[in-house]
C-alpha cells in the first residue's frame, strides 16, 4: 500500500508560492502543487479564479472566527475537507450528518 504513496511524482509535492490579495493587502502563500491543483479545481467549480476563491474563503473565515492564524494550513485543511466530502458523496453517505458530527 505504501508504494502508491511512495511512488508519487515529486512534482506533486514540490512547493509553489503564489501572491493573493486578501482584504486589500497582497500576501504570498506557499503550498505544495497538489494543493494548488485542488484549489484551482475548487475555484473553477465556483466560477472564480483561485485567488478570488482564496480571498472569499479568507473573508468568510475572518467573519466567522475573527482570525486566520495560519493561512496555508487553513487552505490545506479546506482541500482535505473538500476531498472528504467528495468521497462521502461518491459513496452515497449522508454528508450533512457526518459534517455535523465533525463540528461537534
Amino acid at each position: 500500500m505504501c508504494h502508491v504513496y511512495a511512488s508519487t511524482d515529486p512534482q506533486r509535492y514540490e512547493s509553489t508560492t503564489r501572491s493573493v490579495r486578501l482584504q486589500g493587502s497582497v500576501t504570498s502563500v506557499r503550498l505544495e502543487n497538489e494543493f494548488w491543483e485542488i484549489l484551482d479545481c475548487l475555484a473553477a467549480e465556483q466560477g472564480m479564479s483561485a485567488g478570488r476563491f482564496i480571498s472569499k474563503l479568507y473573508s468568510e473565515v475572518i467573519a466567522d472566527k475573527g482570525e486566520v492564524p495560519n493561512l496555508a494550513s487553513m487552505l490545506r485543511v479546506a482541500c482535505a475537507v473538500h476531498l472528504h466530502l467528495r468521497a462521502e458523496s461518491a459513496s452515497g453517505r449522508n454528508t450533512s450528518s457526518n459534517a455535523s458530527r465533525r463540528r461537534a
